[in-house]
């Protein structure tokens, strides 16, 4: 009656054991580390696929927001790339971003400026000195 109301249910023949998966590595926990995923080969089986961590984009030594025009990867693969993906051309390109690298450049020339500026009164002031005691 029931294998009439309901075809393929009831009859052994249709019923199919689930496949086990089985590790790959030793590390059986659940960490970030040993993230993966269940991915069916061309043969038709199950297995587990490991995933790599996201790279991450480097973020500036000062403000610590993200630089732009570097690629995101891991440290060792970063290790393994070439200069011109690792850097920006600029002075301090790959460590600061660009405005902390304006501000840099700016508070530096202002610096200097204020240099300046106290040696000619420091001159100024000899000069007055100088000329005081010939009246």
């Amino acid at each position: 009656l029931q294998s009439s109301l309901f075809p393929g249910r009831g009859t052994e023949d249709h019923i199919k054991m689930v496949q086990r998966l089985v590790y790959r590595r030793r590390l059986s926990y659940n960490t970030k580390s040993n993230r993966r995923k269940v991915v069916r080969t061309p043969g038709g089986r199950l297995v587990y696929q490991y995933l790599k961590k996201p790279g991450k984009i480097p973020r500036c030594g000062q403000c610590k927001d993200t630089l732009r025009g570097i690629q995101p990867a891991r440290p060792m693969e970063r290790s393994r790339m070439p200069k011109r993906l690792k850097t920006v051309r600029r002075a301090y390109g790959g460590v600061l971003c660009h405005k902390c690298v304006k501000e840099r450049i700016v508070r530096a020339f202002l610096i200097e400026e204020q240099k300046i500026v106290v040696k000619v009164l420091k001159a100024q002031k000899a000069a007055v000195k100088t000329k005081a005691p010939k009246k």
